[in-house]
C-alpha cells in the first residue's frame, strides 16, 4: 500500500492502526442490511397494492412490522423489521406501534 504524499511512514501506521479512516466498518442507520431489506425479484420495480395503505387500525390491534425498502421515510430501526406490536396511536400519515424489546435483564416497552 502506498501512503499518501507528504505523510511520514510512522504517521501512515497510527492512520491504519486506529481503525478510522477508509478501513473502517462503517456503522450507519442501515448498515447490515443488504439481505434484511432486499426483496425478491418479482417483488421489484412495481408499486405495492393499495389494499396495503388502505387498511384501516384501531388502538390495540396486533401488527406486524415489516419494512418497505423503497419507502425510506418513516422506517423503522433495522431491529424492529419482522417484529410483532400493539397499535398504541393512529394518525393520517401513520400508526404508532409499542414492541417489545430485550436489553439484559430488563423488558422495555419501545414505542415506535
Amino acid at each position: 500500500a502506498r501512503r499518501p504524499a507528504g505523510a511520514s511512514r510512522l504517521q501512515h501506521r497510527t492512520t491504519l492502526a486506529m481503525g478510522k479512516g477508509m478501513g473502517a466498518r462503517s456503522r450507519g442507520y442501515r448498515s447490515c442490511t443488504r439481505d434484511l431489506f432486499s426483496k425478491k425479484p418479482r417483488d421489484k420495480n412495481y408499486n405495492p397494492p393499495l389494499s396495503t395503505f388502505l387498511r384501516t387500525y384501531k388502538v390495540g390491534d396486533t401488527v406486524d412490522i415489516v419494512c418497505n425498502s423503497a419507502q425510506q421515510k418513516g422506517m423503522p430501526y433495522k431491529f424492529y423489521h419482522g417484529r410483532t406490536g400493539t397499535v398504541w396511536n393512529v394518525t393520517r400519515r401513520g400508526i404508532g406501534v409499542e414492541g417489545n424489546k430485550v436489553h439484559r435483564q430488563r423488558h422495555l416497552v419501545k414505542r415506535i
